[in-house]
């Protein structure tokens, strides 16, 4: 075979990816791209024999044909050809099979990998290719056949008992369960009263200060139980207090060393974003791929400005250690520079061959206010996020003066306790205070409210007692930082797949959000009910990891495919069966009795479920097809948005075209507004955001809240996804018969089926 002058072909998933490699190789190099996936199991089967040692039936993606063709096309006339798919599981499993396809007209096939598009990490691949790692491969193939068996089995019991069109996952369906369980315990929550008490004392010297009540006689008063349980018991303990002399017992001084945290990974950024710009876990996940692929920086051209974002991993390279450790000399003085970097633990499960999330230069030209004129806001936070937290973890500590006084009054004694920062060492670029808030009760003394003058042995004078009455408070709901970090810690799925999971909850309608948090719709917790009870074995925490160690073990070739998969099927088989022969029972223990006899025949009235959502149904169906609509309407969901004529919360609202955002204090203020999408409008130079409307004949459609000044529109929901063929700001949703649910780019028609994401 004639070589095309030697050039080597370079093989990617995305074109933006492409680009950026593109710009550092060079003219001996072609750089091209596969758009993604280009096999996997079909789409209208289960695509997998069970019998055959769980053999998956591979097919060519619909639209991918022509991508295979160029592929070959453009392998045919190379010396050599260097996959540099994405560094994991999914990535190397997309390898393996882009070689497969080329393979007949060019068998000399590498796998590269590097963990940053950087001119050195991208060189540094090219001089050691390897061959595609089958361990891996396999370890991600048994991944999304369990998918796919849970799917198209599970999947068809839940249509015939409540509705069809709903979906089943192995790890869906256990995030679901986290999230109605904690609902549960909300409302089972019965709240318990309890009481405080807090003096307010002066020193010698006139200084005033508060001090909480901590222990009665031997007892501690534990926050966690409650011990002063009433306003009796209360005022008993109050007027005792009146009569006892308060004396200084104990000053204890400390230096408080405050450690930075480890750079993140995926499941932590994903927390911290979250928290501080409530962003969605999926939001955050498609803002870090841009900067990993490439942002358009000026002259530079292409710029991969963040390491890969999909990692358990907390390693960084002695590269990066180096260039961090001398920014920070540079940039803050050697003061604030530990003598040796700071090392920080990877949990036994990560792959360690990653690197923790860092940005991929440190120079001053790079910091995020320099570059905030090439990014979006959301780039732009997630990038100042991402450095300033790789920064920190190779500051010196902060260093606390903390102050903690022990008072005595007869049999009880009191403490006021507070902290002053002498050394900011990491909080100068980085504060983590920001993550969580401490509650009422566990907040120290501001360091000016303590006294500067006081000994011990000093009497002290009581100015006021404070008693406060509280109540405990129900387990708050996940939000989706919560959630990710529940999952992590539990060990299932794992942090690359989390905000799909999130994100296909929320899309097949089992999940809202309510003040921010993720609450279970009513057909979220009947379809968690049916599973929970049905399948427990199957859809629970234990389960969900041990397999998701298995998937580990294959990697770490400790395991086998067909191993991880007779694990997995036999007990789920076993369940299925069971399941299967008790459909019809399933089905009617879903209805519920009203008590109300159908107007048409007589006999009693229940409660189905329908594609629409509850509603009546004679039970003499189907000889009675009597129905009629369930008038429960949901309540408004709240919102932070303010009515832009009273200034009241606005809340959505549910009309007969759909949801819509109307003043909370209707009737008296009728103002109305479409519904946000969240996602940006597309069109170059409008700041605008999509919003939900409604043409003359009532039907739905999405447009732009700059309109008239922007008149872009589309008639399907759009999603905050880029387009990975065309670089298209938004896809789209769409569902048809015959492929389902999946997203297409408006522009360039190209289709992202998500199946394979839902877990």
């Amino acid at each position: 075979m004639t070589k095309e002058n030697g050039k080597k072909l370079v093989i990617v998933e995305s074109p933006a990816k492409a680009k950026t490699i593109n710009k550092i190789l060079g003219k001996d190099y072609k750089v091209t791209a596969s758009v993604g996936h280009i096999i996997d199991l079909p789409k209208t089967r289960l695509g997998v024999d069970i019998d055959n040692g769980f053999e998956p039936e591979y097919t060519v993606i619909e639209g991918k044909n022509d991508v295979i063709r160029k592929l070959k096309s453009e392998a045919k006339g190379v010396s050599e050809i260097l996959v540099a798919t994405d560094p994991d599981r999914e990535g190397e499993a997309i390898a393996y099979f882009i070689a497969d396809s080329v393979r007949k007209v060019n068998s000399n096939i590498f796998r590269i990998e590097f963990n940053e598009i950087t001119r050195p990490a991208v060189l540094k691949a090219l001089d050691h290719p390897r061959s595609i790692d089958q361990h891996r491969v396999e370890a991600q193939q048994a991944r999304r056949v369990m998918d796919r068996i849970v799917g198209y089995q599970v999947s068809p019991v839940l249509w015939q008992t409540i509705y069809k069109g709903l979906s089943a996952g192995r790890v869906q369906s256990v995030a679901l369960r986290l999230i109605c369980e904690r609902e549960a315990e909300i409302d089972a929550f019965k709240p318990v009263e309890y009481w405080s008490i807090t003096a307010e004392l002066q020193t010698a010297s006139q200084e005033n200060f508060l001090a909480r009540l901590v222990q009665i006689g031997k007892e501690k008063l534990d926050p966690n139980k409650f011990h002063i349980g009433s306003e009796g018991e209360a005022k008993r303990h109050y007027e005792q207090l009146q009569q006892e002399t308060y004396r200084v017992t104990k000053i204890k001084r400390d230096k408080v060393t405050k450690r930075p945290g480890p750079p993140f990974i995926t499941s932590t950024l994903q927390q911290d974003a979250s928290r501080r710009f409530s962003m969605s876990t999926s939001r955050v996940m498609s803002t870090a791929q841009k900067l990993y692929e490439g942002i358009q920086l000026g002259d530079k051209g292409e710029v991969g400005l963040i390491t890969y974002m999909r990692t358990d991993s907390t390693r960084i390279s002695p590269e990066a250690l180096d260039a961090v450790r001398t920014y920070i000399a540079e940039s803050y003085g050697s003061e604030y520079l530990p003598p040796k970097p700071n090392i920080y633990k990877t949990k036994k499960s990560a792959q360690d061959a990653h690197e923790a999330i860092r940005p991929t230069y440190l120079s001053s030209e790079y910091e995020p206010k320099k570059l905030k004129k090439y990014l979006t806001p959301d780039q732009f936070k997630i990038y100042d996020l991402i450095w300033k937290r790789f920064v920190a973890s190779q500051l010196k500590p902060a260093i606390a003066d903390r102050l903690s006084i022990e008072i005595t009054a007869g049999e009880y004694r009191f403490r006021a306790s507070g902290e002053v920062i002498t050394f900011r060492g990491y909080l100068l670029v980085y504060q983590p205070e920001a993550e969580e808030k401490k509650s009422d009760d566990e907040e120290d003394n501001l360091p000016e409210n303590l006294p500067k003058q006081i000994a011990e042995g000093e009497i002290l004078k009581l100015l006021e007692l404070l008693m406060k009455q509280h109540f405990t408070k129900p387990p708050a709901r996940y939000s989706e930082s919560s959630l990710v970090k529940m999952m992590d810690n539990l060990g299932i799925g794992r942090p690359s797949t989390y905000a799909q999971i999130i994100a296909t909850l929320f899309q097949r309608k089992y999940i809202e959000k309510l003040e921010r948090a993720l609450a279970p719709t009513e057909l979220g917790k009947t379809v968690n009910a049916l599973l929970v009870k049905h399948f427990p074995n199957i859809f629970n925490v234990q389960f969900t990891a041990e397999m998701e160690n298995g998937l580990d073990k294959i990697e770490a070739h400790e395991s086998s495919y067909r191993q991880a998969m007779d694990e997995f099927y036999i007990p789920f088989k076993e369940t299925l069966d069971k399941v299967s022969g008790k459909i019809k029972e399933i089905k009617l223990s879903l209805q519920k009795d009203t008590g109300e006899a159908c107007d048409v025949c007589g006999k009693p009235m229940v409660i189905k479920w329908g594609r629409n959502g509850q509603f009546l149904a004679c039970s003499g169906f189907p000889e009675c097809k009597n129905t009629r609509p369930l008038e429960t309407p949901p309540p408004p969901e709240e919102t932070d948005e303010k009515c832009p004529t009273c200034g009241s919360p606005m809340v959505i609202k549910r009309g007969r075209y759909g949801e819509f955002m109307a003043c909370s204090r209707y009737p008296e203020c009728k103002t109305t507004k479409p519904l946000s999408t969240g996602v940006s409008c597309p069109e170059d130079n409008c700041n605008g955001t999509l919003v939900q409307k409604q043409s003359r004949r009532g039907k739905i459609f999405f447009g732009c809240d700059q309109y008239p000044k922007c008149q872009f529109a589309m008639w399907n929901k759009p999603r905050a996804t880029t387009c990975p063929k065309c670089n298209y700001s938004i896809m789209e949703e769409k569902t048809t018969r015959k492929d389902g649910f999946y997203l297409q780019c408006p522009k360039c028609k190209h289709r992202e089926m998500v199946e394979e994401l839902t877990g």
